[in-house]
């Protein structure tokens, strides 16, 4: 089943509203709170990740003797 890249494109300020509305009644008002805050801390993990891996891990080699 191949899907229309467009589809996503044509989607109006009502179609949104009811895709909001509609989950916003399945999942409940008192849970969005939390799946936002979890949302965001994987993406700041995410986020931290990223940057620690550019950077060269000084701890990983081993020291040289003198």
């Amino acid at each position: 089943m191949l899907i229309n890249p467009l589809l996503f494109q044509t989607l109006g300020i009502w179609e949104i509203l009811i895709i909001a509305l509609v989950i916003l009644l399945l999942v409940g008002g008192r849970k969005i709170p939390e799946l936002m805050k979890g949302l965001g801390k994987g993406v700041s993990s995410f986020k931290k990740g990223m940057k620690e891996g550019d950077q060269p891990d000084d701890q990983d080699q081993p020291e040289e003797k003198k």
